[in-house]
């Protein structure tokens, strides 16, 4: 027992807890890399909103509701690639309790999900929207190209293709650190 001015261990000074307060560094990337991944996907929840807003014209047409103020807006009909991009999302679910239960395989079919459902799609819009950026970035008119409001459409894409990628590279990135991590448990420093 320690007493508060009491006598100390023969041979110390009382001040060699200092090792026995560290954590271990996998440990350390660990929390740190599961904070920025659930942020990641909180960033990816935003996007997917922008996204539904954007498919909620389409959507309710499927549902045969109309509403007067969607339609006035004449959202352009969306592609495939939309609906599959959002297919990520629920890959979300599979991150987080990859994360909350320190799960490999759970982690690693994350990473895989977001690469097919993420990636793939955004790849597609990429190529697909080319043209009428390359149009309007060369020739700044909106003649030939498809506009959506006055703005040139392909443009809008590829502002929300900028962020998307950027959240899905991100979230590879840490879900990658934290497989790093994961595995390096129980495993002794090589000295």
């Amino acid at each position: 027992m320690a007493s508060r001015g009491g006598p100390y261990v023969v041979g110390t000074d009382g001040a060699d807890f200092a090792h026995r307060q560290r954590v271990a560094a996998q440990y350390q990337i660990s929390a740190q890399n599961k904070s920025r991944l659930k942020w990641c996907i909180f960033f990816h929840y935003l996007l997917f909103f922008v996204m539904l807003a954007k498919l909620s014209a389409d959507i309710l047409d499927k549902l045969d509701i109309f509403i007067l103020e969607i339609e006035e807006l004449e959202i352009p009909k969306p592609l495939w690639w939309e609906y599959t991009w959002c297919i990520s999302l629920l890959l979300s679910f599979l991150g987080l309790s990859a994360v909350k239960k320190n799960k490999i395989k759970m982690m690693e079919r994350y990473m895989m999900g977001i690469g097919v459902f993420g990636f793939c799609p955004l790849l597609y819009a990429i190529i697909y929207y080319f043209s009428d950026v390359w149009a309007y970035v060369n020739r700044g008119d909106t003649k030939h190209i498809e506009t959506w409001q006055g703005y040139p459409y392909g443009l809008l894409w590829y502002a929300f293709i900028l962020l998307a990628l950027q959240v899905h590279l991100f979230s590879l990135f840490f879900a990658r650190n934290l497989l790093t991590a994961w595995t390096s448990r129980g495993t002794k420093k090589a000295q």
